[in-house]
């Protein structure tokens, strides 16, 4: 069976939704898959000043573990999920990829799939730069990148060619069934080529 970790980070819960339709796409695909949420780097006081990150926190960090090195050796694939911040990866997750500096140095994620997937409150706010941004990360950790292309129907009403996306608005709308169908689609296919990558590396 092939192993596919989901490392995310969200605050409002928009893209933890994109994180478990990623997870949908690849038990689809016949893959074991664990879904990570990582930890915030700021205290509560901060946390307090933007309503609802506090009590989102609390709900997500008790129904999902935090990711580790452990895992990431684990998976065959690794499909990572953030919302962006001024056009990048949040804090929250590059703090976490900052961390495998040791299974960098033993090689152990060369010939991996590594993807990624994101979301944003207003249109045009840095999904694909975001994606994009980390794609340099995935590179040095030895991941093969997979994206999602236009390799799928859905891509053409949603989406980017670079990963799934969502734009939630101020109220913190949810994806919309297209953006779903394109993270199912991004998580099968991610399932899908972790499966030969993982027959190459034995």
């Amino acid at each position: 069976m092939t192993n596919i970790l989901i490392a995310f980070y969200s605050r409002t819960g928009t893209t933890e939704k994109l994180a478990n339709a990623v997870a949908e796409g690849a038990r689809s695909a016949g893959a074991d898959v664990r879904l990570r949420r990582a930890r915030e780097v700021v205290g509560e006081d901060v946390m307090k000043l933007a309503p609802g990150w506090l009590e989102n926190a609390k709900r997500m960090n008790e129904a999902y573990e935090a990711p580790t090195a452990a895992d990431a050796e684990w998976a065959d694939g690794v499909v990572f999920g953030t919302p962006t911040r001024f056009g990048t990866v949040t804090s929250e997750l590059k703090a976490w990829i900052d961390g495998l500096g040791g299974l960098w140095a033993k090689g152990a994620l060369n010939g991996k799939a590594g993807s990624v997937f994101s979301s944003t409150s207003t249109a045009h706010g840095g999904n694909e730069a975001t994606i994009l941004t980390l794609y340099p990360a995935l590179a040095h950790l030895g991941f093969v990148i997979v994206p999602t292309g236009y390799a799928d129907a859905a891509l053409y009403k949603a989406g980017t060619p670079y990963g799934a996306t969502s734009i939630s608005g101020q109220n913190a709308t949810p994806p919309s069934p297209e953006d779903l169908e394109v993270a199912r689609f991004q998580g099968k296919r991610v399932a899908q080529v972790a499966e030969v990558l993982a027959s190459l590396r034995q």
